[in-house]
């Protein structure tokens, strides 16, 4: 009898313990690691800055040939970002300005490179064949037409219209940005009479001279990335 009272007051005395233990654990707060989670800084996007390097690339024209900036130095050198189906390009190829301008550049031994960044599915997109029937059909004769569907020269330069132009020196150094000329209008008419920036650009620098105007803001439909 007294063996059976002895082995109640022990059972007893279990349980009694294992619940204050585990309302100690349930009163003991949960710490949680209060350190702020580390910030990372975003990725600096390199601007085209007028007097240095203009941004390198390497990429394949809708002809199959590799077209390296690196490569292309020694030439003065024009970027032409385009859409055929916009207005203001339209513009300057409908009235011939455009054409003009790329028959100078050869002219001058200036090599000039058109991109189309437009993305697949927008406005301005097309295949390589695509794109050389369109160059057949205006007329145009650019050095080189490169497919930029996925954007990476056009952010690379910070392109925002079509037209946007570039005007790069035979030592890689970006000396023009921004518009081709100064009348924003999309009429055909308004390219008589206007100041063009390119040609004056290339102009210059193939004549061993500054350029003059050296930045302006570009107009034109917004790049379609």
């Amino acid at each position: 009898m007294v063996r059976k009272l002895a082995l109640i007051i022990t059972a007893i005395s279990a349980i009694f313990l294992a619940q204050q233990s585990f309302a100690e654990m349930m009163a003991t707060p949960v710490v949680q690691d209060t350190m702020p989670a580390p910030v990372t800084a975003p990725v600096p996007v390199a601007t085209p800055v007028i007097g240095q390097p203009a941004p390198a690339f390497t990429a394949m024209d809708t002809n199959g040939n590799e077209v390296s900036l690196e490569t292309l130095k020694g030439k003065v050198v024009v970027l032409e970002w385009t859409n055929h189906l916009c207005p203001f390009v339209v513009k300057h190829y409908g009235s011939g300005n455009m054409q003009s301008l790329q028959a100078k550049a050869k002219e001058l031994g200036v090599t000039w490179v058109s991109i189309v960044s437009s993305a697949e599915g927008n406005q301005g997109y097309t295949t390589p064949e695509e794109a050389n029937a369109v160059m057949v059909e205006k007329g145009a004769t650019p050095a080189h037409r490169i497919l930029d569907p996925q954007g990476t020269i056009g952010h690379l330069y910070q392109a925002k219209t079509t037209p946007h132009m570039f005007v790069i020196d035979a030592e890689g150094i970006l000396r023009y940005q921004g518009a081709i000329d100064d009348n924003p209008s999309p009429r055909q008419s308004a390219v008589d009479g206007a100041t063009n920036y390119v040609l004056a650009a290339m102009t210059a620098l193939t004549e061993g001279k500054a350029v003059e105007v050296a930045e302006t803001r570009s107009y034109g439909c917004s790049v379609k990335y």
